[in-house]
């Protein structure tokens, strides 16, 4: 009988299936948005995940000026605060100028210098064309950076600068990443550029065509000038103060709030998520 690679029964799977853990982001109000349900008593109870689920592979997403990158920033400082290693492909910011706001960040945090010294491996696809443009250099380096430092969480800013020019060739771009960062069991945070402001809370124009079908999860950030006393009465804020916002569009590993809340960025560069709206409303 032919060998048919790629089919397998599920009991032949048992071995390869992880168990689902929450990693710790660093940033306030996020981790306990994900939860799983486990068994109590005849049924079952839902528990916080406690952060991002492991090995995870997510789509961080919004115009511009929303805290997308600070809030990858984050995610990479506190891992490698922790004693972690974390792969940061820099693909928009040169490397010298993303290390300031890296260390602003740790700075923030309390982190000491010498430790995301040491646990932030950059590779500079920014600087360098043949990482931007050619995949396959990339994941090459990536392998090395797997192998050599045993880093285990990866963030990519911006993905969508990977293939600029070829968003019709977005998802397979997108899905050979994916499919990369799998392999090697990372947990992963790909920042990508909405083309514009259209469905703003919504993952649609989100770095190209249907990315978000390809991720494990997208996360949506936006932002709204207060402009009318019925945008005053909802977001109990005064005209003309800009409020951010921040939703879960998504997540095929573990359940998730689906609520949009209120984001905030600290004089000090930090991102935090807050109360929801409808929160807001209640009071």
């Amino acid at each position: 009988m032919k060998d048919m690679t790629g089919v397998y029964k599920l009991g032949e799977l048992k071995d390869r299936i992880k168990e689902i853990k929450g990693i710790p982001t660093g940033i306030e109000g996020l981790d306990d948005l994900f939860f799983t349900f486990k068994p109590y008593g005849k049924g079952f109870k839902k528990v916080s995940l406690g952060g991002i689920p492991q090995y995870a592979v997510i789509n961080l997403t919004g115009v511009s000026d929303t805290g997308k990158s600070l809030m990858a920033e984050q995610f990479a400082v506190w891992r490698a605060g922790k004693g972690d290693r974390v792969a940061f492909v820099t693909v928009e910011t040169p490397a010298a100028f993303l290390s300031a706001g890296l260390y602003q960040r740790a700075m923030a945090y309390g982190i000491e210098k010498e430790v995301i010294d040491e646990n932030i491996i950059i590779i500079d696809a920014a600087s360098y064309k043949d990482l931007r443009e050619n995949l396959p250099a990339l994941f090459d380096t990536l392998a090395y950076v797997f192998r050599t430092y045993k880093a285990h969480y990866t963030v990519i800013d911006s993905i969508t600068g990977l293939y600029e020019h070829k968003e019709m060739l977005a998802r397979v771009f997108v899905r050979q990443i994916f499919n990369f960062l799998k392999k090697w069991y990372q947990t992963a945070i790909l920042v990508s550029q909405k083309r514009s402001s259209h469905e703003e809370l919504s993952a649609e124009a989100a770095g190209g065509y249907a990315v978000s079908h390809i991720v494990d999860c997208t996360m949506v950030l936006s932002k709204k000038i207060i402009q009318s006393t019925y945008d005053e009465r909802l977001y109990k804020r005064p005209i003309g103060e800009l409020i951010r916002l921040f939703r879960i569009d998504g997540c095929r590993m573990c359940g998730h709030d689906t609520d949009t809340h209120v984001l905030t960025i600290s004089e000090t560069g930090l991102v935090s998520i807050g109360p929801s709206l409808k929160e807001i409303l209640r009071k």
